[in-house]
């Protein structure tokens, strides 16, 4: 019944984000059925797209996940985008300083990200634990702390010749972008990523609902208080858990860094890891539900240029639709209440 409860509540909320957008489009004077086909065409339309669409998808799974394994913890944790940049950067310092055989490289710059992203996120979760420090507000710091790190450190270290703003770019034996991939989505930039994230997605189920450790961690995310009577050491499933979403996201700085991507810029917070809290929250912290979620607002974002660029409406509506589909999926509760009235209308006329 939850399942029929959070699909019920995902779809009142994207068809909510749609009915918005198809009133901007009316109010600028555009017919919302043309803007619509070429929003999804713009992700569907030939394989390139479609790959496009999935690489895109790729690094919004990995945060997407990073942030529910949080909120199942009952912590609002919002320090992606600061762990994919300590995840990018690790991987990306590996990629350029080493030079090995690329069955080796890769292995070796995907488990430095996951380090990288889990040091990042253990902090914040030591700091709740240990002095009760607001996860969010330290979530935050620490995203600028690696914004300027990374600021600092491409053009001291790797930054590309002749380039002030970029790193050099990611040698093929230390890409994620693989020859027989490329033929087949036609050019696209579909990757290795996108087989990281979907093992990530069934470990992530497995751990939460098959282990011993995943029902500790919901247990403390459902009443902190009830779970520390039950035994349960809750400083430190909060420390852990954090660590564990940390290295999802810093998995998510690989996939885009040395993946999507050729190099890393300076002086760009990634919109990926804010991006992962709406695919979280759309996805109702499931991660089969995150991995759909992912899926749609990758077709969203592949979509909206082609858009604007067939009908001329603007590709911040697709944002807008984003933002309105993020809210009400925040505001679920609207949607449980009208879905248990429905369900006891239904038990009464039984």
């Amino acid at each position: 019944m939850k399942g029929f409860k959070d699909l019920f509540t995902a779809l009142a909320a994207v068809f909510l984000g749609l009915a918005a957008g198809a009133i901007l489009m009316l109010a600028i004077g555009s017919n919302p059925l043309e803007g619509f086909a070429y929003l999804f065409r713009g992700g569907l339309m030939n394989v390139e797209r479609i790959g496009n669409t999935l690489a895109t998808a790729t690094t919004l799974t990995l945060t997407g996940l990073a942030m529910a394994f949080a909120f199942r913890t009952g912590l609002f944790s919002i320090g992606a985008s600061g762990q994919m940049l300590v995840g990018g950067l690790a991987a990306t310092a590996l990629g350029l300083g080493l030079h090995l055989p690329k069955a080796a490289m890769l292995p070796l710059m995907l488990l430095a990200a996951t380090a990288a992203g889990a040091a990042w996120g253990f902090v914040p979760g030591y700091l709740k634990a240990r002095f009760n420090v607001h996860e969010v507000v330290s979530t935050i710091m620490l995203n600028w702390i690696a914004y300027w790190t990374v600021y600092y450190a491409v053009p001291a270290y790797f930054k590309a010749e002749y380039l002030e703003t970029e790193s050099a770019r990611i040698p093929e034996y230390a890409s994620l972008k693989v020859a027989w991939l490329t033929r087949l989505s036609q050019g696209s930039f579909l990757n290795l990523g996108i087989f990281v994230a979907l093992a990530c997605a069934v470990l992530v189920a497995i751990v939460l609902n098959r282990t011993t450790l995943g029902f500790e961690l919901k247990a403390v995310g459902f009443n902190r208080h009830a779970a520390e009577f039950a035994g349960i050491d809750v400083p430190r499933k909060m420390a852990l858990s954090l660590g564990i979403s940390g290295a999802l996201a810093g998995l998510a700085g690989a996939t885009f860094y040395v993946g999507y991507a050729v190099n890393m810029q300076i002086g760009v917070l990634p919109s990926q890891g804010m991006d992962g809290v709406a695919v979280a929250l759309l996805g109702a912290n499931s991660p089969l539900g995150v991995v759909l979620s992912a899926l749609f607002f990758g077709i969203l974002h592949s979509g909206k240029g082609f858009m604007n660029a067939m009908t001329k409406i603007p590709p911040e509506i697709g944002d807008t639709i984003i933002a309105v589909i993020i809210y009400f999926a925040a505001t679920s509760v609207l949607f449980t209440r009208v879905w248990d009235a429905i369900t006891a209308r239904k038990r009464r006329k039984a």
